[in-house]
């Protein structure tokens, strides 16, 4: 066996790797747009606050700026796509709804703990609800785009 048909056969012997997972076709890139958009006024937002008012409502300020950091990660995994990227925005969708929900609830229960609203406070009801209803349809989609191996 010449070198040359060595190399031949050990490139045949390896294993070639799975292609990922697009996770941005069909309405995978509507949700890439709008948390692109989320991270873009979450992000903006609470930098201009942090920045110029912390003092008047820290907490507030502070969850805004978490959303955006969860946003972007979302953002980041839903376009590098493969199956640990979704498993990855599963997770963070899940995080985040949880957030939306906490959040919300407690912006209801006790005003007085927000001066100032949050990304997430009132379900998002300054975004239109954009907050709890996209990490409800991100879920669903990364759900229905799984991998199934057997």
């Amino acid at each position: 066996m010449t070198s040359g048909e060595a190399e031949v056969a050990v490139a045949e012997e390896k294993p070639a790797k799975p292609a990922r997972t697009r996770l941005i076709s069909g309405p995978g890139m509507l949700l890439v747009w709008f948390y692109g958009v989320m991270v873009v006024g979450a992000v903006s937002r609470s930098a201009y606050q942090i920045a110029t008012e912390f003092d008047r409502a820290p907490l507030a300020y502070s969850l805004s700026a978490i959303a955006g950091v969860v946003y972007g990660f979302i953002t980041y995994t839903l376009v590098r796509g493969g199956e640990t990227a979704r498993k990855a925005a599963q997770v963070c969708c899940a995080a985040e709804l949880a957030g939306v929900l906490i959040v919300g609830t407690w912006t209801l229960v006790e005003p007085s703990a927000f001066p100032d609203a949050t990304v997430w406070s009132d379900y998002g009801m300054g975004y239109v609800f954009i907050p709890v209803l996209l990490p409800l349809s991100a879920l669903y989609w990364l759900r229905r785009n799984r991998t199934v191996t057997q």
